[in-house]
């Protein structure tokens, strides 16, 4: 059974894809990446992935993808002009979804073979610029993310996050929240600002640079008196050399089995003690995973916890 949610831009991917499928629901993730502007519009990408095991799950793959521009993508398009048209008499703001498209391609990776669909659209009026971005009141009925579904809300370069609610479960790559998870209404409710330096006077510079010089005379003259009280720093890991596309590879299903052994997850740190290898070679490879759909990076305090993006069944 799916889930009921309580804001219809989080059922309609999952309504239609299911729709003339099997009554078997099979294991599927969703990950929504919202790009807010500077302007306040926002591109929308949702992008759904499901396991194709079989070649009954493919060939109803494949009957999808037959019917995705004559019926699917129409009903997106609809439910989510409503959708903004909606949320702008809510927030009292103009607001409209223009350039919807949709693609759906099979991808085969190490864990298996995928069935990808990726809708994308332009919601004008998404946040409002008032000096910030201001985000949440498009979200006015708030929302129901699944398990196994990701919410990823990108911002301009340049731009900070004064405020966040509630707190992302990461922020490296944009602000991210995974289900489970319940939004309440007008949530996630992000607001965004841009620093301003102020110029300060030419004196006030030159009193600046003069006053970090004579600081770090003294600081060396200090050091100088020091004697054996001197402390060498500590030494750095030594960069790890590149991999091979081949090593890569392997070191990828190497990680996939550790996670499997482990069920279905393991902190970093834990990886690379079983590797042992060098936690830069460790870390460029499992960022290239994340990047790959194959793991999820969660952050928990100082330390990545890395899951199985899709759990074996």
């Amino acid at each position: 059974m799916i889930p009921e949610v309580r804001y219809p831009i989080f059922c309609l991917t999952i309504l239609l894809l299911f729709s003339g499928a099997s009554a078997a629901i099979p294991v599927y993730t969703t990950t929504y990446i919202i790009t807010v502007n500077e302007d306040g519009s926002a591109l929308w990408q949702i992008e759904y992935r499901t396991l194709l095991p079989g070649d009954s799950d493919l060939a109803a793959f494949d009957n999808y993808t037959r019917d995705l521009p004559a019926v699917y993508l129409p009903q997106l398009q609809d439910l989510m002009q409503r959708s903004a048209a909606q949320a702008s008499a809510a927030a009292a703001r103009p607001m409209s979804v223009t350039n919807v498209t949709g693609n759906a391609v099979v991808q085969t990776s190490p864990t298996g073979r995928y069935g990808v669909v990726i809708y994308t659209f332009t919601w004008s009026g998404f946040a409002e610029p008032d000096g910030t971005l201001a985000i949440g009141d498009a979200f006015a009925g708030g929302m129901y993310l699944p398990r196994e579904n990701t919410l990823i809300l990108r911002y301009p370069g340049g731009w900070t996050v004064r405020q966040a609610e509630p707190s992302p479960d990461d922020d490296r790559d944009g602000l991210a929240w995974y289900g489970l998870r319940s939004f309440g209404p007008g949530e996630p409710r992000v607001v965004l600002e841009k620093p301003s330096f102020p110029l300060l006077p030419a004196a006030a510079v030159i009193i600046i640079i003069l006053g970090a010089g004579a600081g770090i005379f003294a600081y060396r003259k200090r050091r100088s008196h020091a004697g054996s009280a001197y402390e060498p720093p500590e030494p750095e890991e030594p960069a790890a050399p590149p991999l091979t596309a081949e090593e890569e590879a392997g070191l990828e299903d190497r990680i996939l089995a550790l996670l499997r052994a482990a069920g279905g997850e393991l902190y970093q740190a834990e990886i690379v003690k079983s590797l042992g290898l060098p936690k830069s070679t460790i870390s460029s490879s499992i960022t290239g995973m994340h990047a790959k759909g194959l793991v999820v990076k969660v952050k928990k305090g100082r330390e990545n916890l890395i899951r199985l993006a899709v759990p074996d069944s």
